[in-house]
């Protein structure tokens, strides 16, 4: 009995420590919900809830303090109920004895049926008290929001201060606007004041413009008229200042020429007056001839008669030798390039020379130069000077005073190779001349009457004839002994040109008479680096050479030939540029010279690509290109049609390139 209520005094301090901590933690969360309304008030009253929650902090401290304390009470208790249990032992014993306490016991079990009944209420007041603390959680989530607000509203404080300063500056502008505003405004009372007067005068000009209107109708029209009147009178000014000025340079230069006539035939005359005198005295010395120097072969005819004559009959053989000095030298040229040039000289008859037009250090003048090394063809190089202006500086001139013909180098040659008017001359070999930056000087003043001269030359094996080829030689001027120079198959021509601002343009005369190869610029430098050994020079006869260039056209392609040309000639003619007979026939033989592909492929087009670039577009230059886009729109695909795609866009490139000018300049194609 006595065990029995020791146990339930053991429950009931069990008991009160538990409700105590309740207690405690009720207390705590009170004071938190207390400390959590604070953000919910106005940002004013934030700081000093802040204050007094801090005051409450500190009581809470010393309130745990003395919980500390209490827990520490608990423990001396739990010794209490040790030293209790300890008694109950003792007191069971006095239980049995001591009836008188059951009625105690009755008692305590009465206020533990209490005690339970109080814990049960503590759950339902705990479990509220959880719920509570759930809503304060949310409403301290809700208070961390509203602090990043007050911060975000912190901020946009900071920038619409300073939008207000930016305000603040555009009122004063305002104000100042105003200020003006007002100024204007008495202006424009005064101007409406001025307005009131000038309306009435306004009246009166409009009367005078009516009046002055109706003149000026009958002064457009009599305006018109004078305006084309004008147009006219304007471009046959131009006309005439262009002659003027073409007739100025013209008479520049006769003048300057005939000055040094003059001064050179009065030295002449003095000289052949003293030469007179001393050849009174002196009648029985022997004269030297005149033309001592002219029969003088040059270092070019020397080499070319000390080569051993080359053993390649075979066309392709040839190419390909030429080919492999072109490697041996580091030069790098396509296939199509040195048939083209090869077949250009082949037609040396129907077109009288090549001429390699491009830009400086494209390879122009090395391609003539090794193709004649490497076919065995001796090579003459003609350097031409800017003062050139007629015939006799390039094959020489009669020096009055010592009695004898000065020839050139071009001369000696062409007298050695001579071999109608020469019994000396060199036989069965071919020879290359080249004009070296033709261009330097006029082409018309000093190659116009040679060229005249190659294109009046008879039919191959027809030379022997005097009468057939006497328009074709070239009389030197030496006095008392003509000498002719006939300029025959066995010569080749052809001409270098840079394009700068330092040189001329070819003539329609020239381009008509030439295959005009364009070197383009190139679109990124080559490196090539020399492969093998250049072979020794053997000459090629020129019999191997002409039955190389005696090739006729089959019947179907001479048909398809001729049927092309016809097309190109129509084309030419949509284009304001028809070309002659002499042009025809110079295509047809140019297809029929061109040599055999490697592989098989379709020599007819390729031949007539080639000649789209060399002769026909040459003669396009300065053609409106928007007025003719059609045109050169069927000009690109005729080259497609040929399977000569490069030429097709090198065509398009140019036409683009002329949009700044208007005028199409042939800019070449790289292949």
């Amino acid at each position: 009995m006595f065990s029995a209520s020791i146990f339930v005094f053991g429950g009931l301090c069990i008991a009160l420590v538990v409700l105590t901590f309740i207690t405690l933690f009720l207390a705590t969360q009170h004071d938190k919900l207390v400390a959590l309304a604070g953000p919910l008030e106005e940002e004013k009253a934030i700081d000093a809830r802040i204050a007094e929650k801090r005051v409450v902090i500190i009581d809470l401290e010393e309130e745990l303090e003395k919980r500390r304390k209490a827990m520490a009470i608990v423990a001396d208790i739990g010794a209490e109920v040790d030293a209790l249990t300890r008694q109950r032992d003792d007191l069971l014993t006095e239980w049995n004895q001591l009836e008188s306490r059951k009625s105690e016991v009755a008692e305590i079990r009465l206020e533990t049926e209490s005690a339970m009944t109080e814990q049960l209420e503590l759950d339902g007041e705990l479990a509220s008290a959880k719920a509570t603390l759930e809503e304060v959680r949310d409403k301290l989530a809700h208070a961390d929001k509203i602090v990043h607000r007050i911060e975000d509203l912190s901020k946009e404080q900071e920038t619409l201060e300073r939008r207000v300063g930016d305000l603040r500056d555009n009122l004063r502008d305002l104000e100042d606007a105003e200020s003006r505003v007002s100024q204007l405004a008495d202006r424009a009372q005064k101007m409406e004041t001025e307005l009131s007067g000038i309306e009435g005068q306004l009246v009166a000009k409009n009367a005078e413009l009516t009046e002055v209107e109706d003149r000026l109708a009958a002064t457009r029209s009599t305006y018109g008229d004078l305006r084309s009147e004008f147009d006219s009178l304007s471009a046959e000014l131009a006309a005439a200042r262009q002659r003027k000025d073409d007739l100025v340079q013209e008479q520049s230069i006769a003048t300057d020429r005939i000055t040094g006539l003059e001064v050179r035939k009065a030295t002449l005359d003095r000289e052949i007056e003293k030469a007179r005198g001393l050849a009174s005295g002196q009648t029985g010395e022997k004269h030297e001839d005149p033309l001592h120097e002219l029969k003088k072969p040059p270092q070019v005819i020397e080499r070319l008669v000390s080569w051993d004559v080359s053993e390649q009959f075979v066309e392709s053989e040839a190419l390909l030798t030429v080919k492999k000095r072109f490697n041996s030298f580091g030069l790098d040229y396509p296939d199509r390039i040195l048939r083209a040039f090869h077949t250009a000289m082949k037609v040396n008859d129907t077109t009288q020379m090549a001429v390699l037009a491009g830009i400086s250090g494209t390879g122009k003048s090395q391609l003539p130069r090794q193709y004649a090394a490497g076919m065995g063809i001796g090579f003459l190089q003609v350097p031409v000077q800017p003062r050139w202006d007629s015939p006799q500086d390039l094959m020489g001139f009669y020096n009055y005073i010592e009695g004898r013909f000065r020839p050139t180098d071009m001369a000696r040659a062409l007298y050695a190779l001579d071999e109608q008017n020469n019994n000396d001359a060199v036989q069965d070999r071919m020879l290359m001349v080249l004009l070296d930056e033709m261009n330097l000087a006029r082409v018309e003043y000093y190659f116009s009457d040679f060229l005249s001269r190659l294109e009046s030359r008879p039919a191959r094996g027809k030379e022997a004839e005097k009468n057939l080829r006497k328009d074709a030689e070239i009389e030197l001027e030496i006095p008392n002994s003509p000498v002719r120079v006939f300029p025959g198959y066995n010569l080749l021509f052809a001409g270098t040109m840079n394009e700068d601002e330092s040189t001329q343009s070819l003539s329609d005369k020239v381009v008509d008479r030439a295959n005009v190869m364009r070197f383009g610029a190139p679109k990124k430098l080559v490196r090539v680096t020399a492969q093998g050994k250049a072979q020794a020079e053997k000459a090629l006869s020129r019999s191997t050479w002409d039955r190389w260039c005696q090739r006729p056209l089959q019947t179907a392609d001479r048909s398809r030939g001729e049927a092309q040309v016809d097309a190109m000639l129509a084309l030419m003619q949509s284009f304001g540029k028809p070309f002659g007979h002499r042009l025809g026939r110079s295509i047809i033989s140019y297809v029929a010279a061109y040599p055999e592909l490697e592989g098989g492929g379709e020599r007819i087009s390729t031949a007539l690509a080639d000649q789209i670039e060399m002769r026909l577009l040459p003669k396009l230059r300065g053609v409106d290109v928007e007025d003719k886009s059609q045109q050169f729109d069927q000009l690109r695909k005729l080259a497609s049609d040929y399977g000569d795609e490069p030429l097709a866009d090198a065509i398009k490139e140019s036409v683009d390139a002329a949009e700044a000018t208007g005028q199409f300049v042939w800019k070449g194609v790289m292949r």
